[in-house]
């Protein structure tokens, strides 16, 4: 193990969450853009060392975004939504510093919690997962699309979304050791020369989390930015950590809450922060003061959306299913490497699953020790004029598309059209989360399903392979029921 922590691991790792802080901080940067702009750097960097720098942009993309949050009230990612409640109203009456400590340290319990649960949790879950049929296998993809269905904030779009992801996928050569017959399919005239292997996953992200996000901020104007005295930092700060002594339950709690929301495929940091966040408002005894400055939302909020970084690492790590859409481009990472990721990974790759530790366990505290006494500094970052960082930004996304299959000109083309696509679907409604776990496991549930009727021949099998089998429908089943239900119950709201 000592043999991983070699200068240049750890540098990636400090070097990757200080990018990430300050990706989070910048109202309409993420942590997801961080991560697809900075993918094709790792593929020189090898798997550990690429995986360091992308969980330390991770790592610090989700917890960078409470800076603007509390100091501006504008979330610096989704996963912020909540952060802003109580958090500006803090910073409005001088509050601000002692505001985003208690929003540091939240962040850094969460994800050390988090991380306990991925490192105890993931093998056995993986130990398990190796007996599954194809059967099996294709009945947790199944599952998996349901969940995102019923989380989504629309249940149709985003069945739809996902089953446009999975139809997308499957453009290009049907494998005959994928039970197809070698022909082309679903590829328009003109197009089958640069469509025969379908479309390149790693430009699909980078469009879809990086030029997207370019154009949807561009549309909306560059502004003039904030100067530095426009920050609620106030030039005092009574913050102590007694005051987690009064809110240890509610810090634990909503870690966990936060690591649960992210073992579900495709939920995503603002599912788990609004979740938590409303459970500390629910269970406190004075819910009143909620969204008036009041710390415990703070710490909900914080400590609920850092849980999700260990928690969506669970599914990918032990069955290959992102839990949210930056799990789904580390995939990319492990692409780029011709490792794939699923319920072997784990006992076949032990080097890089203890890498992967570390690397969570150095972020966080590299986050933590960063921004807790650099905070003032960190809160600068919001300053940077767009009209600077925009144009790097996408040179990076080019220049990363175009290296990433030695060279191949479509893969731009390919960067461009699902940079439209994201910055379209948002406009009409489609989900993002949904159409990119969709297009990555849309190729396994085909392969899955296909090779589970060669091997037993009947559609009957996928009730009766297994008790998992019955199980998993029953989840399924549940899932679906409880995303119609929840469709109506949000329908009578907002009538």
């Amino acid at each position: 193990m000592l043999e991983i922590l070699t200068p240049l691991f750890l540098s990636l790792i400090v070097g990757g969450t200080l990018v990430g802080i300050i990706f989070g901080a910048i109202p309409g940067m993420t942590a997801t853009m961080a991560v697809a702009v900075c993918l094709p750097l790792t593929y020189s960097l090898g798997l550990e060392n690429g995986l360091a720098l992308l969980l330390g942009l991770y790592v610090g993309g989700i917890s960078g975004g409470l800076v603007p949050a509390i100091l501006l009230g504008i979330p610096g990612t989704p996963s912020s939504i909540t952060t802003t409640f109580d958090g500006y109203p803090m910073a409005q009456r001088g509050e601000g510093e002692k505001a985003l400590r208690i929003g540091i340290v939240s962040s850094f319990v969460g994800g050390i919690i988090s991380l306990i649960v991925l490192w105890l949790f993931a093998p056995t879950l993986a130990d398990f997962a190796i007996k599954f049929s194809y059967v099996e296998k294709f009945l947790i993809i199944f599952f998996a699309m349901t969940v995102m269905a019923a989380l989504s904030s629309d249940m149709l779009m985003g069945v739809f979304s996902g089953v446009l992801g999975v139809f997308i996928s499957l453009i290009g050569t049907y494998d005959i050791s994928n039970g197809g017959n070698g022909e082309l399919r679903l590829i328009p005239p003109g197009t089958e020369y640069w469509l025969e292997s379908g479309f390149s996953l790693l430009p699909v992200l980078i469009g879809l989390f990086g030029l997207a996000a370019i154009l949807e901020q561009a549309e909306i104007g560059v502004p003039k930015g904030h100067s530095a005295k426009d920050l609620q930092v106030g030039k005092s700060s009574s913050f102590s950590f007694r005051i987690f002594a009064t809110n240890g339950v509610n810090l634990v709690r909503s870690s966990l809450i936060g690591t649960f929301v992210g073992i579900l495929p495709g939920v995503g940091g603002s599912a788990a922060s609004i979740i938590a966040y409303t459970n500390a408002k629910t269970f406190s005894k004075t819910p009143e003061k909620f969204g008036k400055g009041e710390p415990a939302g703070i710490i909900a909020s914080e400590s609920g959306n850092n849980g999700l970084t260990g928690g969506a690492l669970v599914p990918l790590l032990s069955l290959g299913i992102p839990g949210d859409s930056t799990t789904a481009l580390l995939i990319g990472a492990f692409t780029l490497q011709g490792i794939q990721v699923g319920p072997l990974f784990i006992g076949n790759n032990p080097v890089t699953w203890d890498a992967m530790i570390i690397a969570m366990l150095i972020a966080n505290v590299a986050m933590f020790v960063m921004m807790y006494f650099a905070i003032r500094y960190f809160a600068l970052v919001v300053t940077i004029p767009k009209h600077i960082l925009f144009p790097v930004i996408l040179m990076m996304c080019v220049i990363g598309a175009y290296t990433i299959n030695y060279g191949i000109m479509f893969d731009v083309w390919t960067l461009l059209i699902f940079g439209v696509f994201g910055w379209l679907a948002s406009k009409i409604g489609i989900e993002v989360a949904p159409f990119i776990i969709g297009f990555i496991l849309g190729p396994s549930a085909e392969v899955y399903f296909v090779k589970s009727l060669e091997s037993f021949g009947d559609l009957t099998i996928f009730f009766t392979k297994s008790w998992i089998a019955v199980l998993l429908w029953v989840l399924i089943l549940g899932s679906i029921v409880g995303s119609v239900l929840m469709s109506r119950k949000q329908r009578r709201m907002n009538q």
